[in-house]
């Protein structure tokens, strides 16, 4: 987990779980082919908030899957 997203996502006070940082660290190597630690700088938070976003959202559609 990246110590510099966890950061990023403090000062724009998002308050995520370890799990989620996990997916949001995944999510930004794969948008910029780059370690996470490298990739957040390439990151807008605008970006970073949707990515937040989206994780979230596929959180909330496994959950509903397992309950179903």
């Amino acid at each position: 987990m990246s110590i510099r997203v966890k950061r990023r996502l403090d000062i724009l006070k998002i308050t995520t779980t370890h799990e989620d940082r996990v997916e949001i660290d995944k999510e930004i190597e794969r948008r910029t082919n780059q370690y996470c630690d490298n990739g957040i700088d390439k990151i807008t938070d605008a970006e970073l908030i949707q990515i937040v976003g989206y994780i979230r959202d596929r959180k909330k559609k496994k959950e509903m899957v397992a309950i179903a």
